[in-house]
């Protein structure tokens, strides 16, 4: 029997049910920013020896609760779980990044590519089992995967890309191929986020984090079909509560109504994107996540508070004129910075709870 959650604002605010007040957690909480983390991550000896391991996993999931009040803790993982589940030989080089030691870039590799056994990815599944037990119903716990796309951008480039240039090129002069990465790339994400709820996760996000990358035309086709295919393959009860689905697509502003139609219930939005304009264009038929500057973080604590304000501010009251209600989760437009001041974080957590408590008086 789980124990019972204390702080299901974050749930509500997914769903669209009334708070108290605007629940707030950040991509990326558990980071280098926090010199407990950086502690934790040299005893592990490695990103991966990190993430690989339940108990240190637990560890730094936990870490950004105890400093701030934050309403949702993540779990620590990465996105490239899954395609290194598929043998691509996943390795994280100081200061390059995540590589990949065997990219898809010609016919018979793609052809040989199959969903994974899941059991090359019981740590995760181990680790939200034992993350759930150390937050024992403080806060809810998020699970997530990167999006076929975003998956298939690291899987033919190899490593982290500023130009695409061999996915893009498979794009456009071999589309039957990156289709069929993106296939079993979605058939292996809904697989993975179910294991992870029967875990028990109680949220899950799928981050899109380069579908702003694609031209107008190929969005849809390439990254969209292939999300919408994976939340419609969640199971959405678990526990006896719903289980909300996350999508957040980076540069994602231009499809936003598109988005919003995938099945989720919450769209992530990055800075560039007001929220009142994302409220009027989606018709609060989705709660919304985000969507303050991480640079903001930078400033002093003064600034950073009144950002956060004007964030809330433009977002506006949940209630509407027709007594529906809107949904808000703070959150940053994409992930913190490993050079943000922890204080800073500590002003931004205030200034959320107690300027969206005095809104709702």
């Amino acid at each position: 029997m789980s124990p019972i959650l204390r702080n299901d604002t974050f749930l509500r605010a997914c769903l669209r049910q009334p708070t108290d007040y605007t629940p707030l957690w950040l991509m990326r909480q558990a980071g280098r920013y926090l010199p407990e983390y950086r502690a934790t991550r040299a005893r592990a000896g490695s990103f991966m020896g990190l993430a690989t391991n339940p108990a240190y996993a637990t560890e730094v999931t936990l870490q950004p609760l105890e400093r701030y009040a934050l309403d949702a803790a993540i779990l620590f993982s990465d996105i490239l779980t899954v395609p290194d589940a598929m043998g691509l030989g996943l390795s994280f080089e100081a200061g390059e990044g995540p590589r990949f030691e065997r990219p898809l870039r010609d016919e018979i590799a793609v052809a040989q590519l199959q969903v994974p056994d899941l059991e090359r990815l019981r740590y995760v599944f181990d680790a939200v089992r034992s993350i759930r037990r150390a937050l024992d119903g403080r806060v809810p716990l998020i699970g997530f995967s990167g999006s076929p796309w975003t998956l298939a951008c690291y899987m033919v480039e190899g490593a982290g890309s500023d130009e695409y240039r061999h996915i893009k090129t498979m794009m456009y002069a071999r589309p039957d191929l990156l289709h069929r990465i993106l296939d079993i790339n979605a058939q292996a994400v809904a697989a993975y986020l179910n294991a992870q709820i029967d875990a028990g996760a109680q949220a899950v996000m799928v981050f899109d984090s380069w579908g702003g990358v694609l031209a107008h035309d190929r969005f849809a086709p390439f990254s969209l079909d292939y999300t919408r295919r994976v939340v419609q393959a969640l199971q959405r009860e678990h526990e006896g509560r719903t289980v909300p689905c996350i999508v957040f697509t980076k540069g994602g502003g231009p499809w936003l109504e598109s988005i919003a139609a995938c099945g989720a219930d919450v769209i992530g939005l990055d800075w560039t994107c007001s929220l009142a304009d994302a409220r009027r264009r989606t018709d609060d038929r989705v709660a919304l996540q985000g969507n303050l500057d991480p640079a903001v973080l930078f400033a002093p604590p003064e600034t950073v508070a009144a950002q956060a304000r004007a964030v809330l501010d433009d977002f506006g009251s949940p209630a509407r004129a027709d007594g529906r209600l809107g949904g808000h989760v703070f959150n940053l437009g994409h992930g913190i910075s490993q050079h943000t001041p922890p204080e800073h974080v500590q002003a931004l957590v205030q200034a959320v709870h107690e300027h969206s408590r005095r809104r709702r008086r």
